[in-house]
């Protein structure tokens, strides 16, 4: 079987859609020997900022020489960029050979898991298999139920709440902050959002936590030209290599974090400026006109890359290209994106399974200055090249992969 056939067979198990419960994935590991209880992990869960969150603590780590897996989700361009060790993906033999043995185990068992769940089974796996001596863990969706929450983790991160996934995880933050608090075990927590709800459903497992907003709130930032976040704390000085003042709070959870497990400021200082994490305010292209790629699959990450555009460009000066997924806030993810943009330009994601026509999207519209409809992606961007200085691709993490594949091949 050659790698794009087992993708295919993998992705296909996405159809099954999402169980609630742990019992799947425990039953695989146990079956594999727990390969989980190798190594330190980090875990993480939040409704934004895991993926930023996840790659300081990487940073951090890898500067003080350790060896590191990290695991996160969605993939933007490949299966490949979930599970990374020291940087480096997993090669496509390594995805083969792995799925190949976990398939067997869940034939002869008579088990059905879901795609989430063969892949975290891999990756735990893989990271044992590698050596790895620390493990960043990002959750898939919630916490409690979430496949990766076999874990008995070092520390449990959670960058933030708000509402998304509401048909699975609840419709109230309070609700929403219990399921991202399931993967608070016997050890330490460090939160980086205040939000009552959320202290309410910490203090409700333990009191064993840190608030870095409030331990760090005589923090200060600068955002720079090229696109960085200088970030003082007392007499030190961090260059993240991430932009954003939404960043401070992501860079003040993972420094908690890296300061709990022993990790020098030299290195965390270092580290930092290393940091990337693609489909996240990214910058594809400094050329005029400028591109910038983020994934701003919620309305609070809608907001989050309205900040970042505000804090340079003026929204006349800026067309966005929009697809999103049918199961989100399609209505209020446009409401936010036409506050930076004064212009939209709606394609298609009806490829994949929850997506969406660039016609139904025209119907859900806000105050734009002008909106247009062109389900072809790379037609869509001959338009956007031809009207503004900024280009905002945004709306879906499944709409950065398609146009990454299709500019990059055009």
């Amino acid at each position: 079987m050659n790698i794009d056939k087992t993708l295919e067979e993998l992705y296909s198990l996405t159809n099954m859609g999402i169980k609630l419960g742990l019992d799947n994935i425990k039953n695989i590991l146990k079956f594999m020997g727990n390969p989980q209880d190798s190594y330190k992990i980090l875990h993480i869960a939040g409704t934004n900022g895991k993926g930023s969150t996840a790659s300081i603590l990487e940073a951090g780590l890898l500067e003080a020489g350790y060896k590191v897996g990290k695991y996160t989700s969605p993939h933007i361009e490949k299966f490949n960029e979930r599970i990374v060790v020291n940087r480096e993906q997993i090669s496509d033999e390594k995805i083969y050979s792995y799925y190949k043995k976990i398939r067997t185990l869940i034939e002869v068992n008579n088990f059905h898991p879901t795609f989430f769940e063969i892949t975290t089974a891999m990756m735990f796996d893989y990271f044992k298999d590698c050596g790895c001596e620390y493990v960043v863990l990002e959750t898939g969706l919630g916490g409690r139920f979430d496949a990766t929450n076999v874990c008995h983790p070092e520390i449990s991160i959670i960058t933030n709440i708000s509402l998304d996934h509401i048909n699975i995880l609840g419709d109230n933050l309070t609700d929403i902050a219990r399921e991202k608090c399931g993967i608070i075990k016997n050890s330490p927590v460090v939160i980086a959002d205040s939000k009552p709800e959320l202290i309410a459903a910490v203090e409700e497992k333990t009191k064993d936590y840190v608030d870095v907003i409030k331990k760090y709130r005589d923090v200060k930032f600068q955002l720079t030209e090229d696109f960085g976040t200088k970030i003082y704390i007392d007499n030190l000085e961090f260059n993240l290599a991430l932009y954003g003042e939404y960043q401070i709070n992501n860079f003040l959870g993972a420094y908690e974090t890296l300061k709990k497990i022993g990790i020098s400021d030299q290195n965390i200082q270092n580290a930092v400026s290393k940091v990337y994490w693609p489909g996240r305010f990214e910058i594809f292209s400094k050329e005029d006109p400028l591109i910038i790629l983020d994934g701003a699959h919620n309305v609070d990450a809608a907001s989050r890359l309205k900040e970042n555009i505000l804090s340079k460009y003026k929204k006349e000066d800026v067309v966005a290209m929009v697809s999103i997924l049918g199961d989100k806030d399609r209505h209020g993810i446009l409401e936010e994106i036409s506050e930076f943009s004064d212009e939209v330009i709606f394609t298609s994601l009806e490829d994949f399974h929850r997506g969406t026509s660039g016609r139904e999207l025209l119907d859900l519209v806000p105050d734009f200055k002008e909106q247009r409809v062109e389900d072809d992606l790379v037609k869509a961007f001959d338009l956007a090249k031809k009207t503004k200085k900024v280009i905002v691709v945004c709306g879906s993490f499944y709409l950065l992969s398609k146009f990454k594949r299709s500019i990059q091949k055009g």
